[in-house]
């Protein structure tokens, strides 16, 4: 359309120039032509929806071509695009009222060219000709307008049923993830207790009479601990992050992070690295993902930078994005989500902090911090109940 346009304007100009070198409206002429193509090179820049500054423009472009029109009745034809410029612009109803308008001026303009053009038997083209072409363009756009919106309606429902199924293949892998723990630690870490349980229950009760088999049976419990012991490591290595699997350090796997492929993650490492407890590198992790995800999903940012400081007695992780960012009331809002207090649990159990700075327009700044000082390697012990 914005083509046709140019090509109508400017086939308009050269008739008129052509037609009429030495006309006294020639100036005018083309600077109004230039005016309506300025205007309308602005529209693209004022969006589609139906503003007050759009309608004004509208109404400007409108305005421009009609007095070209009064001046010189070629330039008639360049309401076609228009037609198009209203019903995007306008409601329906008035969009369809404007098209009647312009196309009454493109039948006086076609019957004043007729007019100049001598005596020539009356054309009933002239009268039947632009409305058709309205009409036509006015069902061309209603058609197109239909086609995109339930075209609109169907991705609508296509990314609703893939979050749907993306969402119930998690559960179930939940589900899935959590029978296999189950059976595992039934068949193994709950059956090596049994049966110390069994032995040591056995050493009481001949300790005195058979110290010799008591200490057999002591043995031999002490043994089965070591094994459920190798079994619970390997139980909390298969939960490990699969991105630190393989001996890969924390630099490593925040270095191989991405956001998106709209999303540019740069990665920096300050301070000499050391050795990190493996719930320390694992809660940093998941932040850095976290954290990452909230990026791609509500920033609309272009950078996101992750910096991972060894600081002596901390680290700390912070991730940086260069996004439209969010006031205090959103953040507190944000609170009210999960990805939020998770970072903030996890963090907690540390011993560390969390904090968020942020300002509309200006991006957001998270950043994560973990004494080394603390016992972090062992999780915090568990009350037990006896059980019959």
């Amino acid at each position: 359309m914005h083509t046709a346009f140019f090509l109508l304007l400017g086939a308009s100009v050269a008739r008129f120039l052509l037609r009429h070198p030495d006309e006294p409206r020639t100036p005018w002429i083309i600077a109004l032509s230039i005016t309506l193509a300025l205007l309308y090179v602005l529209g693209p820049a004022l969006g589609a929806a139906p503003t007050l500054r759009r309608l004004l423009w509208l109404g400007l472009v409108v305005a421009v071509w009609v007095v070209l029109v009064v001046l010189a009745p070629s330039f008639a034809w360049c309401a076609v695009p228009l037609f198009y410029t209203a019903l995007r612009t306008l409601p329906p109803r008035a969009a369809v009222v404007l098209v009647a308008v312009l196309t009454l001026f493109v039948v006086a303009a076609q019957l004043r060219l007729a007019q100049t053009s001598g005596n020539q038997p009356f054309d009933p083209n002239l009268l039947l000709a632009p409305p058709a072409v309205a009409a036509l363009a006015t069902a061309v756009f209603v058609h197109m307008e239909r086609q995109a919106a339930a075209q609109r309606t169907l991705i609508d429902d296509l990314i609703r049923t893939r979050r749907e199924l993306a969402a119930t293949e998690r559960r179930a892998g939940t589900l899935a993830e959590r029978q296999r723990l189950s059976m595992e630690i039934h068949d193994t870490l709950a059956q090596h207790l049994s049966s110390q349980q069994m032995l040591l229950q056995a050493a009481d009760r001949t300790w005195d009479t058979d110290p010799g088999t008591a200490r057999a049976h002591v043995r031999t419990a002490t043994g089965i601990a070591a094994r459920g012991l190798a079994e619970a490591r390997r139980l909390v290595h298969d939960l490990a992050p699969p991105e630190l699997a393989g001996g890969a350090g924390l630099p490593d796997a925040l270095r191989a992070l991405d956001a998106g492929p709209d999303i540019e993650v740069r990665f920096h490492l300050e301070g000499a690295p050391v050795p990190l407890p493996d719930r320390a590198e694992q809660a940093l992790l998941r932040i850095a993902q976290g954290a990452l995800a909230n990026v791609r999903e509500h920033s609309g940012a272009s950078t996101a930078a992750l910096t991972l400081s060894f600081l002596g007695d901390q680290v700390v992780l912070d991730i940086a994005d260069d996004g439209h960012g969010f006031t205090q009331l959103r953040a507190a809002a944000g609170e009210r989500g999960h990805g939020l207090p998770a970072m903030r649990a996890r963090v907690r159990q540390l011993g560390g902090t969390l904090t968020i700075e942020s300002t509309a327009g200006e991006g957001t700044v998270l950043s994560a911090s973990i004494p080394l000082s603390n016992p972090l390697s062992s999780p915090p012990p568990i009350p037990l109940e006896n059980t019959p």
